[in-house]
């Protein structure tokens, strides 16, 4: 599959299979995310993939009890270990080098016949206390992975020249 065709295919999918993902795709879609690029090569960024399905329950309560969060057979928290850097620009790094890695883990997922859902609504304490991870760090993300049972709802965007301006911002 081409990277434009894994965009396009790319959608967000809340609801899955009972299937479970298989080692080698689980593997592959993660090597997607180490290899994704990190401000300055840092690479600040842990994944702590979830299976088991008591902690995906609580983690889908700490989402607002989002039913796929729990549904679906494998959680990813995208945690960043250098939360308080900031770029020269002054946007703090962790969220983009998080959002570069699990855009990764969306395209890799659709090469190998899988879904995902970015979950940015979530409680940050709950996650943190249900995985164990210490205050220091800020969970940036969590992902949803496994197999769909539908495909997600069509895209709808903006057309190009809503989005993008040449050489100059234009409202």
């Amino acid at each position: 599959m081409q990277v434009f065709e894994a965009i396009e295919k790319r959608a967000s999918i809340r609801d899955y299979q009972e299937t479970a993902v298989p080692d080698d795709k689980l593997n592959r879609v993660l090597e997607a995310a180490r290899l994704a690029p990190t401000g300055g090569n840092r690479q600040e960024v842990k994944f702590v993939v979830v299976r088991n399905k008591e902690l995906r329950a609580k983690l889908a309560e700490a989402t607002g009890n989002q039913k796929h969060v729990g549904q679906a057979p494998v959680l990813i928290a995208a945690v960043s270990t250098g939360p308080e850097r900031m770029m020269l620009c002054g946007v703090p790094a962790y969220p983009v080098d998080a959002a570069i890695a699990v855009d990764h883990i969306t395209l890799a997922a659709v090469e190998e016949g899988l879904g995902t859902c970015w979950i940015g609504a979530f409680r940050q304490e709950m996650v943190r206390s249900a995985l164990g991870i210490p205050d220091k760090y800020m969970v940036a993300a969590l992902l949803t992975l496994g197999y769909p049972r539908g495909g997600g709802n069509p895209k709808t965007r903006k057309p190009l020249n809503e989005r993008v301006c040449f050489d100059k911002f234009k409202e």
